[in-house]
């Protein structure tokens, strides 16, 4: 008994620092049962993209989780219900918060807007890898479409490289540099939010926007 104030403090310090070690490790992943800011973001990027339709209320209940589940299933994430990191990526939200892992948002937007301008337009001069980019920077303004980064690139079934897996091959430095432009304001598609490749379209529906400019193999349409 004579040992135990000695031995208190040092208990104490550990267990604090086991809390804090365990509680940074979940900081970034939300699940049924939890409820903050956070999971209230989620839910209302979620609700904004036709996700979910349930209270944007903070808490983390079976509607949100059968929503995610429904997003992680559409965007070829690991569909557990559970919003870790790479979900968190996908709905635009940085993982461990915009001053987490000394990483910023416009990082996050170049490297997220690069790999998509990779995908797409690999292989196609500069000036239609930045017109790529510009293409999608302008929907995030447009009203019909999603009024994020993210919210834009994931949208289902608005870009083939998020279903063939082109969206995970390495990144062109063009591409980055591309991405960089755009994001700058450079926009040689002439304010397009439509974008296809004639010789490989499947769609007859694109066909019937109107062109303002051929860069490379692409039209871009309003």
């Amino acid at each position: 008994m004579r040992n135990w104030p000695v031995r208190l403090p040092a208990l104490v310090a550990g267990a604090l620092a086991l809390a804090l070690l365990c509680g940074g490790a979940e900081a970034a992943t939300y699940r049924q049962g939890d409820s903050g800011e956070t999971v209230r973001v989620i839910q209302d990027k979620l609700s904004r993209w036709g996700y979910y339709d349930g209270a944007v209320d903070g808490v983390f209940g079976s509607r949100t989780r059968a929503a995610v589940v429904w997003f992680q299933r559409a965007n070829g994430l690991t569909a557990d219900g559970v919003v870790g990191d790479n979900t968190l990526r996908a709905l635009g939200i940085p993982p461990g918060g915009s001053s987490g892992a000394g990483t910023s948002a416009g990082d996050h937007d170049v490297a997220l807007l690069a790999k998509v301008i990779s995908a797409e337009a690999r292989g196609e001069p500069y000036a239609g890898q930045v017109a790529v980019g510009a293409v999608i920077l302008n929907r995030v303004e447009h009203p019909s479409f999603p009024s994020t980064l993210a919210g834009v690139v994931y949208q289902p079934g608005a870009f083939s490289c998020m279903a063939d897996g082109q969206i995970d091959q390495p990144v062109a430095e063009s591409a980055r540099r591309a991405a960089q432009e755009a994001l700058n304001g450079s926009d040689p598609s002439g304010g397009a939010i439509y974008y296809f490749n004639p010789a490989t379209a499947t769609s007859a529906w694109i066909w019937s926007r109107p062109l303002i400019k051929v860069i490379g193999k692409h039209r871009f349409c309003a």
